[in-house]
């Protein structure tokens, strides 16, 4: 089989445009293949899926930016053997031959995401066992009921920032800033949460002109950190991987520490508005969440499959030339593990309706042995901080028509520009002290009754005075069970209905004496 890359570096029939030229957006590239990037790709990635799919199979070439080739993997089993055989689709992007040969320059608009770099993904073997290893290890010992309790109370005090107006956006005022609260208390560094950390984890993912500088102001905070952390340990994510047996240099444990931080931000924050707007969009979904018959962590599993928070994951590098899919893939070939077309995979989902909850086969959090170590920590995110705006805000709705709600996207992901929302306004709650992890008391029924009064025994059960002893006792007075008269206003118990009102109270003195075998 002949490869289906006719464009390779320096094959090109005539001139090629400029990544930022019009004709980029027309979708299809040099030799035929068509772009992972442009407007197609960013508006309907699920669309482009099935076109590759029906022309090439499980695997497809592609064309990232600057029209460079590579392979997006479709299929689920494909996916799963690429992710799990290192051996074979190495993570180090050295490898890549666009790279060695000059195709792809340093200044390429992916390059944040594949330049090489001393952590654990973009290794194999020994180093990443060593790397990974501390971030695991490190990972087990953050308490997850500790920051359960941190999500709720974020949660409530960012609902306290619009809960008056009756209106937000749910995007840019709650998906955006919770996961940013949360890592910063995790990773040690609360102080350094603020509007500028929000922005600058946003921006250096995208490929923007200032991605350069939102990088740096994001590790200079994290060195901060780890010197920090050096002369005065703590408690905390930071201390943990500095006292780590792998002997992690300040470098290894800043970029790590950034690794982490953006990574379980960007996914978290597309995973939480990604629920949120199946609750405001599909009534379905919404009926089924809010009538018990799902539950929060359920419905975020749900959307991990129909709309996980990464879509790819780029990359992988052929270490040798091989077979995959049915495809022909060349040593130093670029590949790219395809999230949610994988998710959308006919083979394990020929029935994209159907009801996946329960179901963790996903890839969301990719798979091998680079699978996403924090999945737990995002999944505790999303679950506590849905939940808890949805109590505060039952009657949330989407304040636009659906078909308003615009995207942005790249190569790894789509994300949901804005989700306005209303609802009626509300008081601030009191979220000095950590709220209760708790269900909340279920609204009071009319038979429910509370008291103030302190008891401090139980009150005999009192038999109602029959009517031939009605005369011989102080008016409103009730028998006891031993028979004797209650005293007037003494509480009285209540008696069983299907015991007669009238019974005489020699019967209760027989009933004793067989009972207790006199």
């Amino acid at each position: 089989m002949t490869t289906p890359f006719h464009y390779e570096p320096g094959a090109a029939t005539g001139p090629v445009p400029p990544p930022e030229c019009p004709a980029h957006g027309l979708g299809i590239g040099p030799g035929g293949l068509r772009r992972l990037y442009g407007p197609e790709a960013e508006q309907d990635p699920h669309g482009l899926y099935d076109k590759l799919r029906a022309e090439h199979g499980t695997v497809a070439p592609v064309l990232l930016h600057g029209d460079v080739p590579a392979w997006l993997v479709l299929g689920h089993s494909e996916n799963l053997h690429m992710t799990r055989t290192p051996s074979q689709f190495s993570r180090d992007s050295r490898r890549w031959r666009a790279l060695q040969d000059g195709t792809v320059a340093p200044d390429h608009p992916l390059a944040p995401i594949f330049t090489w770099q001393p952590i654990c993904v973009f290794a194999d073997g020994a180093t990443h066992e060593r790397q990974r290893g501390a971030v695991t290890d490190s990972m087990n010992r953050i308490d997850t009921r500790g920051v359960r309790r941190h999500v709720n109370r974020y949660s409530n005090r960012l609902v306290n920032d619009f809960c008056r107006e009756g209106r937000t956006d749910l995007v840019s005022e709650f998906a955006e800033r919770l996961p940013m609260m949360v890592m910063c208390a995790i990773l040690g560094m609360p102080e350094e949460y603020n509007d500028r950390m929000v922005g600058a984890a946003r921006d250096m993912v995208r490929g923007t002109a200032t991605a350069v500088e939102s990088n740096a102001y994001v590790l200079a905070a994290l060195s901060r950190l780890v010197e920090r952390r050096r002369r005065e340990p703590a408690d905390d994510f930071a201390t943990w991987l500095v006292e780590h047996p792998a002997d992690m240099n300040d470098q290894e444990v800043a970029e790590h520490l950034r690794l982490i931080l953006i990574a379980s931000y960007e996914s978290t924050t597309n995973l939480i508005a990604n629920v949120l707007r199946m609750v405001l969009t599909d009534p379905r979904f919404r009926a089924r969440l809010s009538g018990g018959h799902m539950t929060v962590p359920e419905a975020v599993e749900q959307t991990l499959w129909d709309e996980p928070p990464f879509t790819a994951v780029f990359g992988r590098w052929a270490v040798g030339d091989t077979e995959l899919g049915g495809q022909r893939i060349k040593a130093g070939d670029a590949m790219i593990v395809g999230i949610a077309p994988a998710n959308t995979d006919p083979v394990v989902r020929p029935d994209l309706g159907a009801n996946m909850e329960g179901n963790r086969a996903h890839l969301a959090f990719s798979g091998g042995p680079h699978e996403c170590p924090g999945q737990d920590i995002g999944r505790a995110i999303a679950d506590v901080g849905v939940d808890a705006l949805l109590m505060r805000l039952p009657d949330l709705e989407l304040a636009v028509d659906e078909s308003e709600l615009q995207w942005v996207g790249n190569i790894m992901g789509r994300h949901l520009v804005r989700l306005p929302a209303e609802f009626a306004s509300r008081q601030p709650q009191d979220d000095r002290e950590p709220p209760s992890m708790g269900k909340p008391n279920p609204a009071r029924q009319d038979w429910e009754v509370q008291s103030a009064v302190r008891h401090t025994a139980p009150i005999p059960v009192r038999a109602p005075v029959s009517p031939d002893q009605a005369g011989t006792g102080p008016a409103g007075a009730t028998a006891a069970t031993d028979g004797s008269a209650a005293a007037p206003g003494e509480a009285s118990g209540l008696i069983p209905q299907q015991r007669r009102p009238a019974a005489p109270a020699r019967l209760w003195r027989v009933v004793t004496r067989w009972w207790s075998g006199n």
